[in-house]
């Protein structure tokens, strides 16, 4: 097996919708991803993904909670994906790396074509927004 990339992904939410991104580039250009990247060494995942969303996003996010980490071996590489639930400190995102993002709900989350990875999470996150919506806020 080839080389390990570790990445953090921020499954950011609002509300009853999480926000997902469409690659404007590369060999998976168009699918859908949730926004993040690789981390640098001497960082905790949570501080990769607060740089990774500022400099993807031009945002500020509060890192909520360890979702899973996700395994999968793509042809070239091994990925390590950990994956958090991330809330909006601001309120603007701007697109700096994407082509596209949408707010999808737990309806709407099937609506995109997932890179193989994320796609992996949709069962846990539907079940993220299910106990959200059922609790009284």
């Amino acid at each position: 097996m080839g080389k390990t990339i570790e990445v953090v992904a921020a499954i950011i939410r609002k509300g009853d919708k999480v926000f997902a991104t469409q690659r404007g580039y590369g060999e998976w250009k168009d699918w859908w991803e949730w926004p993040g990247g690789k981390m640098e060494p001497g960082e905790t995942p949570q501080e990769a993904l607060v740089r990774e969303i500022r400099e993807e996003l031009d945002t500020e996010i509060s890192v909520d909670k360890f979702l899973c980490t996700v395994e999968w071996d793509y042809p070239k590489f091994h990925l390590t994906m950990h994956c958090f639930m991330c809330s909006l400190l601001t309120g603007a995102l701007h697109l700096n790396e994407h082509e596209a993002a949408r707010w999808l709900s737990a309806g709407t989350l099937h609506s995109v074509q997932w890179l193989p990875a994320d796609d992996g999470l949709l069962p846990l996150i539907e079940r993220e927004l299910q106990e959200k919506a059922d609790s009284p806020a």
